[in-house]
């Protein structure tokens, strides 16, 4: 791979990581998410008008993934209720790797490298590293890490055979994350009644520009998708837990353990076997 993936892929782990931590030192996480939600809406918007509708085809897949994705920033803001961000962030990516291969494996008989067989044992072992132990993680924020990292491979599956069905990537993306705001909005309100954002506050602001940081890492994975291969980028990628513990020691306090860095460069090494 050339510098310039290299770069693209780490400079979108931390950014990944970096709105990771965002959300975690937030007061109201499912207010900020919200919010958060309304910088895509509103830079997708447009293109629904310059991109043709998808075909009937497509709808499904747009409606699934969208669903799946307001599942998801519900189940992080819970997993980060009670989970310090060098726990909960490894554990939720390190489960989607784990996921994604193991359901190759048994439910479209992929045949697995020993390569790949080596990263899932890696990946598992440092989730339990993470997930047992002095200073572990809580149950319930355990249970909801692992709960959002398969609804992330649930949407990742979704989206890679509705973008087929759509046609235009473009199109198909749009659309998703103006259905997305939508929903996840609709399900603020329908868990807390109604929904103040006062653009006043610098928490607003804070808030939009943390949104803003999630779609620069997205766009910054997409472009090193079209310069170089998938597998090593999103193994690297996956470094971004190396950078959450860091992350969370530098800026929110977290403890920096040996076992704790030893769990996460485990989960960083297995992904990358993985993603090889």
């Amino acid at each position: 791979m050339s510098a310039a993936v290299i770069g693209l892929a780490l400079a979108a782990a931390i950014l990944h990581a970096a709105w990771n931590a965002f959300l975690r030192n937030g007061g109201d996480r499912l207010w900020t998410v919200t919010v958060m939600s309304f910088s895509s809406t509103v830079v997708a918007l447009p293109f629904l008008f310059v991109y043709p509708l998808p075909v009937a085809g497509a709808w499904p897949y747009i409606t699934l993934s969208a669903v799946l994705q307001v599942a998801y920033s519900v189940f992080l803001v819970a997993a980060y209720r009670q989970g310090e961000l060098g726990q909960v962030y490894p554990i939720v990516r390190g489960t989607v790797p784990l996921l994604v291969t193991l359901g190759g494996f048994l439910i479209t008989g992929d045949r697995l490298e020993p390569y790949q067989i080596g990263g899932v044992i890696l990946v598992a072992i440092g989730i339990m590293s993470l997930a047992h132990g002095k200073g572990r993680a809580s149950t319930s924020s355990i249970l909801f890490a692992l709960a959002t990292g398969a609804i992330i491979a649930a949407y990742a599956t979704v989206d890679s055979i509705g973008v087929r069905e759509a046609g235009r990537s473009g199109a198909y993306t749009a659309w998703v994350l103006v259905l997305y705001g939508i929903l996840l909005t609709a399900t603020f309100v329908a868990m807390r009644r109604k929904l103040t954002v006062d653009f006043r506050s610098a928490d607003t602001w804070e808030a939009l520009a943390g949104g803003l940081v999630a779609m620069v890492a997205y766009g910054l994975v997409v472009a090193a998708f079209s310069l170089g291969p998938a597998g090593p980028i999103t193994a690297l990628r996956e470094t971004g837990v190396i950078f959450a513990v860091l992350i969370g020691w530098l800026f929110l306090g977290e403890p920096l353990t040996l076992r704790r860095i030893a769990a996460c460069l485990i989960v960083a090494a297995g992904t990358i076997l993985i993603g090889r």
